[in-house]
C-alpha cells in the first residue's frame, strides 16, 4: 500500500520522504522524541503501516497502536499538524487484538483532533486490493484452486473491496480539500467473501470453482492450525475478522475520488497485473 500512496502523491507534485515499517525499530518508535526529529519540515503525514499477524520483529499493538499514538503525539506537539491515518472497517466492537488496536489508535488521534491540536482524517477502508497485500495474496492463492474448502463466513459475510490505486488517489486528494474527520472507503458492489474469489477465478479465465462449505468446527481447527504458521495470514484472528460485514456507503469515497470507483472485475487487471 505504502508504494502506490507514494506513487501517486510523487505524481501529484509532492516531495515525499519515506519511512519504511521494515527498517523501524518499533522499541524506539513508540517514544514522541524519536518521532519529533524524522517530522521536521513535514507538512503532512500518512500512517499507512499494518500487519495481519502479531510476530516478535512487528508486534502488532506497537505496529497498530503505540507506535502510530507517538507519531500522533509528535505531530501534535512540533510536527505537521496535517494527518491521514489508514485504519481499517469493521474494527468496532470485534474482539481480536487486530481490531482493538487499530481503535485504540484512532483513539488518540480523534482526542488529539478534538483538543485543535491536529487536523485529521481516518480512513477506514474494506479490502484494499493489491499486489503486495497478505490478504490479496491470500485470495488470489484461493481463485487458482479448482475446489475451495471454505469457512462458512466466507459463504456470507460480505465486503466491498477497493483498489489499492484508488486508496493511494484518496490520500492525494485528502491533501488538497477540505477534510472529513472520517471516511470509510468502500467499493460500490457488496460482495460475499466466495463472490469475491469467484470473480478473481474469472478473471483470471479459469471456470468456476467447485465450492465446499466448512463446518464451525472445521474452520476454527484450521485457524488454530494456521496460529503455529506466522508466515501466512489464516489464523484465529483471521477467522474472527470474518464473522462480521465489512461494508458502508460508497457515495462519499466515489466524491472525494470524483471517478467511478474500480469494480471488483477489474481488480486483477488494475492492481495485480499493473
Amino acid at each position: 500500500m505504502g508504494k502506490h500512496i507514494v506513487r501517486q502523491l510523487r505524481a501529484n507534485g509532492h516531495s515525499v520522504r519515506e519511512g519504511r515499517s521494515s527498517e523501524m525499530d518499533f522499541s524506539c518508535d513508540l517514544e514522541v522524541s524519536t518521532w519529533l526529529p524524522r517530522l521536521e519540515g513535514l507538512d503532512a503525514v500518512i500512517n499507512a503501516v499494518g500487519v495481519l499477524r502479531d510476530s516478535r520483529s512487528r508486534p502488532m499493538n506497537a505496529v497498530h497502536y503505540l507506535a502510530p499514538a507517538a507519531l500522533f503525539r509528535a505531530c501534535a506537539q512540533g510536527g505537521p499538524r496535517r494527518v491521514i491515518h489508514i485504519s481499517a472497517l469493521g474494527i468496532d466492537g470485534n474482539p481480536t487484538m487486530y481490531a482493538r488496536s487499530k481503535v485504540s489508535a484512532e483513539a488518540v488521534l480523534r482526542e488529539l483532533q478534538e483538543e485543535g491540536r491536529l487536523s485529521a482524517t481516518i480512513l477506514r477502508p474494506s479490502i484494499v486490493f493489491g499486489r503486495q497485500g497478505a490478504s490479496s495474496q491470500l485470495f488470489m492463492r484461493l481463485a487458482h484452486l479448482p475446489i475451495l474448502l471454505l469457512p462458512g463466513a466466507a459463504l456470507r459475510t460480505r465486503v466491498q473491496p477497493i483498489a489499492v490505486g484508488d486508496l493511494a488517489e484518496a490520500c492525494g486528494a485528502l491533501l488538497q480539500t477540505a477534510t472529513p474527520e472520517r471516511l470509510d472507503c468502500v467499493g460500490a458492489q457488496r460482495l460475499t467473501l466466495a463472490e469475491l474469489i469467484a470473480s478473481l477465478r474469472s478473471q483470471l479465465g479459469f471456470a468456476r470453482a467447485k465450492v465446499l462449505p466448512l463446518s464451525a468446527w472445521l474452520s476454527g481447527a484450521s485457524a488454530r492450525c494456521g496460529d503455529f504458521l506466522p508466515f501466512q495470514p489464516w489464523c484465529t484472528e483471521t477467522l474472527s475478522l470474518l464473522q462480521q460485514d465489512n461494508v458502508g456507503d460508497s457515495g462519499p469515497f466515489a466524491s472525494l475520488l470524483q471517478k467511478p470507483i474500480v469494480p471488483p472485475q477489474h481488480l486483477v487487471a488494475t492492481s495485480w497485473n499493473s
